[in-house]
């Protein structure tokens, strides 16, 4: 029995269509594939003999990058709005990577890192469920110079 492959079980990035395909896919000829290759645009994984090879995420570029060409945009704008995309894909990758990490250390460590502010205002660590005990003092302030009197203050007369 063979298992259908889902199309959520594909790696989208795995550069796994020749040119030929990626152009069929995105209903571009292969030149123009060839053409946005040089000029930056959308650059396919290489093979060791030096084939291009296209992954689900470049056919959507090429599909994307066709849209915007129809709309009017020009070349040099659709690279850095691609370039920009790119970098805004690769910040969510890191965001989840961060978020998974945090998950982990919270599941491995539940409640170990609670934090408050000691009478002195240090950092104290509390293990968790402890509280502060509650400070009773009062703090006064007092500047160290007296600060000069404003106009107000001198133009009033005293109450004597």
């Amino acid at each position: 029995m063979i298992d259908m492959v889902e199309p959520h079980d594909i790696d989208e990035d795995a550069p796994i269509f020749a040119i030929a395909v990626a152009a069929e896919l995105s209903g571009m000829h292969p030149q123009t594939l060839r053409q946005y290759d040089r000029l930056g645009l959308v650059v396919p994984a290489r093979t060791q003999g030096g084939s291009r090879r296209y992954s689900l995420r470049h056919v959507e570029q090429l599909r994307e990058v066709a849209r915007m060409s129809s709309d009017g945009i020009g070349l040099p704008a659709i690279v850095r709005i691609l370039e920009l995309e790119n970098r805004v894909q690769e910040l969510h990758g890191r965001v989840r990577d961060l978020e998974d990490r945090m998950r982990a250390e919270l599941e491995k460590r539940p409640g170990a890192r609670v934090f408050a502010a000691g009478s002195t205002g240090n950092v104290v660590t509390l293990r968790h469920g402890t509280r502060v005990r509650r400070a009773t003092e009062v703090v006064v302030w007092r500047p160290r110079t007296p600060i000069a009197p404003t106009r107000e203050d001198r133009e009033q007369p005293a109450d004597d």
